[in-house]
């Protein structure tokens, strides 16, 4: 069943499902005609006047004791009633072609001695079958016969209810046939028609994947689940060409950022090689100069490739825990002023705790510092805040154009007056997605009398109360 193809599958589960129902009502309407038929032969039986005509044609023709011959009179028999007459044991056929079998139920009819009150039955209804296998519908009655108890039979063949029934039978299997084979023959049709859009999208999953162009779009029609599905396809595939553009434009942007650094240590080296060579000694200044940049270009590439490592880890959501908001900053001051001994870094740090990533977070305050301590003028001053919750970090550079405030947190951007300053333009990237990770805010904005306000605002988280020292 699974091997089959969904529209098969929901043809034969309809042609199932129609068959059941048409089988119950076929079932129930062949159970309730076989009552009422039978109700109905049974009431004609009961009836004063088939009784009363039996006993005409007992008063009239007597009794007789074996099976009429051709042309005896109870050979005509208009209305198929048979009747037999039983008193002191004896069988007489009164109408009918045949005596039909006497049971001990019928027996039970006759009154008791005397005509008292006995606990038998007053009537029978009941079906036997004669000696040629032919099935009858008995009413038994007791009656008296020159004083002697008796009982008259009066019985119908039960081929009145079975034929219609048969006939009935055939009838309904043949309407449940032809309702099973349409059922089916629809349940296609609808198939087909219903799973046409998802035709339509495992058509464009193929060709996607045949051809990866995730540019391809599903039209959407109304707002069934197919229509959902159908948005929610397009929005993955949206999802996906976003990521792939911003996964290829990150491998530009590396290379292009990798590029400078290997190039200048590629250049040093060679010098340092061709010297060692040639057998040219580089004067002590030069070699020490070259040696220092080769240093730099070396700790520049590193940051690099840290920043490129951070940005690189998927978006999943990170590994949150409470942390010392005041603390972490404290950490990264510590490294801020290793970084710039020449410049003075005041701080004022009120206790905060935040679920954060502590890793992360210290690695985005670290980069905040460093864009403050790297454009800050020489013995300049650096201002930091921390005060519920929001972390200001505040120098007295050239500041940032206002035209250029919207991209400072785009991958790999740089300002055109800071290009000739060590960096990749990653730093600010990694802030804004730690801090949204984060669940806070940040932001950049010209400080009033020159500079640049950094602005980080993360939510407080609560924190278990200090243990109490006996």
């Amino acid at each position: 069943m699974k091997r089959l193809p969904l529209r098969s599958r929901l043809a034969i589960l309809t042609a199932a499902a129609v068959a059941v129902a048409v089988a119950a009502v076929a079932l129930s309407c062949w159970l309730i005609t076989r009552q009422q038929l039978t109700d109905q032969l049974d009431k004609s039986l009961r009836q004063p006047n088939t009784v009363g005509e039996v006993a005409q044609v007992l008063k009239r023709n007597g009794c007789i004791t074996s099976a009429p011959g051709p042309g005896d009179h109870a050979m005509f028999n208009p209305t198929n009633v048979s009747a037999q007459l039983v008193v002191d044991g004896q069988t007489c056929l009164i109408q009918g072609s045949e005596t039909f079998p006497v049971q001990a139920s019928d027996l039970a009819v006759i009154p008791g001695p005397d005509h008292l009150p006995t606990d038998r039955p007053n009537t029978l209804t009941h079906t036997v079958k004669t000696r040629h296998g032919r099935e009858l519908r008995v009413y038994t009655v007791p009656v008296t016969i020159n004083g002697r108890p008796a009982i008259v039979s009066v019985a119908r063949p039960l081929s009145e209810v079975n034929d219609p029934l048969n006939t009935l039978a055939w009838v309904l299997l043949a309407v449940a046939g032809v309702g099973v084979v349409g059922a089916a023959t629809a349940g296609l049709l609808i198939a087909r028609a219903g799973l046409k859009p998802v035709d339509r999208l495992a058509e464009a999953v193929e060709q996607i994947a045949r051809t990866e162009d995730l540019s391809v779009r599903i039209p959407v029609e109304g707002e069934d689940e197919i229509a959902r599905l159908s948005e929610s396809f397009n929005a993955m595939t949206a999802a996906l060409a976003s990521s792939r553009d911003r996964q290829q434009q990150l491998i530009a942007d590396a290379g292009h950022e990798l590029r400078t650094p290997l190039t200048s240590l590629r250049t040093n080296i060679e010098l340092l090689e061709r010297s060692e060579a040639t057998g040219r000694p580089i004067p002590p200044e030069d070699r020490k100069a070259l040696m220092a940049s080769v240093k730099a270009q070396m700790t520049e590439l590193a940051a690099l490739i840290g920043d490129l490592q951070e940005l690189s880890r998927p978006d999943a959501a990170p590994t949150l825990q409470v942390v010392a908001f005041h603390e972490i900053a404290e950490a990264a001051l510590e490294r801020a002023r290793l970084r710039g001994p020449d410049l003075t870094i005041r701080a004022e740090l009120a206790p905060w705790y935040v679920r954060a990533e502590p890793v992360a977070l210290e690695r985005a305050v670290v980069n905040l510092l460093d864009n403050a301590v790297k454009f800050s003028p020489p013995a300049g001053a650096v201002e930091v805040r921390l005060d519920h919750g929001v972390l200001t970090v505040r120098d007295h550079g050239p500041g940032i154009p206002d035209d250029e405030l919207p991209h400072v947190f785009e991958r790999f951007w740089r300002s055109p007056s800071a290009r000739s300053l060590p960096g990749s333009g990653l730093g600010l990237s990694i802030v804004a997605r730690t801090v949204q990770q984060s669940g806070g805010a940040g932001g950049l904005r010209p400080a009033g009398g020159g500079g640049t306000g950094a602005t980080v605002r993360l939510p407080g988280a609560p924190t278990a109360p200090p243990a109490v020292t006996a």
